[in-house]
């Protein structure tokens, strides 16, 4: 199952015929893994829900975000118009096969993309998807750090095979160097997970000090994770289930769209970041789209303020 390939992406276009009104799907070009270079950054797809521990559906999130982001207006206020954003596709995951072997098969993708001059935008699927997003990265020289933006840790034991709750304790073993977690959610988390994070010496930021002050959070969690290399991934969990129901677990007590919008934008602007993700847009659950158009605009943001080389 190690030849897993990507599928070429449909071209894209806007949804309105007014030449003034620039949208997303008049901006991001098709590309490929070798021509990925050429862009600021590059979107890839991975359609995969095989390994979520509460409800599926996020096999179909990749699609509805690209759908929803094609006609988001490209102009950001303080940061002028987003450009230089390609789309390598989709990954081909074929069914039937366990979650490790999975993870390994795209794996061998994403160290492909990794390697080019860009940043990879992952848009998934489950969150079991972060530990093959991040693990190449994890052969570079110099230190490996994640922030994550997410109501759970997502460190648990791995037990049989993996899961969309253990890809920070497969990291971990596999040697990531630190982590924070952003938006956490009282009474969402087992203690013994709680205190396994501290123990690697990660930080946790919850969702009510979020609320306190979204940009000290954001400044917490990258004063906490001052690697070399940064991967910034969000769950679109993270959110209260008002704003996001359409995922595997919504419940109470998350942080606004705005909050998560202004934290991304920070932490997207880093020269350090190697990769970005969305993970865990479950469409089927959320028949008027609000998730996915949530999710849509958080890659909007981070593209917004995008400033990684990829190196």
């Amino acid at each position: 199952m190690r030849n897993v390939a990507l599928r070429s992406p449909d071209e894209w276009t806007g949804t309105t015929k007014d030449p003034h009104d620039e949208q997303f799907g008049h901006i991001v070009d098709t590309t490929t893994v070798d021509g990925a270079g050429d862009y600021r950054a590059v979107l890839v797809g991975e359609p995969y829900d095989g390994a979520v521990i509460g409800r599926p559906g996020a096999r179909e999130g990749p699609a509805a975000i690209r759908n929803s982001l094609a006609g988001v207006k490209s102009h950001h206020f303080d940061a002028g118009p987003v450009q230089s954003v390609g789309d390598l596709g989709t990954v081909e995951v074929p069914s039937g096969h366990s979650v490790s072997e999975t993870q390994a098969a795209i794996s061998d993708v994403t160290a492909r993309i990794h390697e080019q001059e860009t940043v990879p935008v992952f848009l998934g699927g489950d969150n079991s998807l972060t530990y093959p997003n991040v693990e190449p990265v994890l052969d570079r020289k110099g230190s490996v750090g994640v922030i994550s933006l997410d109501t759970h840790l997502d460190c648990r034991v791995v037990q049989g095979e993996p899961s969309s709750g253990s890809p920070y304790r497969q990291l971990h073993e596999a040697g990531l160097d630190n982590m924070a977690v952003l938006g956490a959610r009282h009474f969402e988390t087992s203690t013994a997970y709680a205190d396994y994070l501290r123990e690697q010496g990660g930080e946790i930021i919850t969702a009510e000090e979020v609320g306190d002050d979204p940009v000290e959070a954001a400044d917490r969690a990258l004063s906490a994770v001052e690697t070399d290399h940064l991967y910034v991934s969000v769950d679109i969990d993270v959110l209260d289930a008002t704003a996001g129901p359409g995922v595997s677990a919504p419940t109470p007590g998350g942080i606004t769209t705005r909050e998560l919008f202004r934290m991304v934008r920070l932490l997207a602007s880093v020269d350090r970041l190697v990769g970005f993700e969305v993970v865990e847009t479950a469409p089927s659950l959320c028949p008027d789209g609000r998730t996915a158009d949530a999710a849509a605009r958080t890659v909007a943001h981070a593209l917004s303020t995008l400033r990684g080389d990829g190196a």
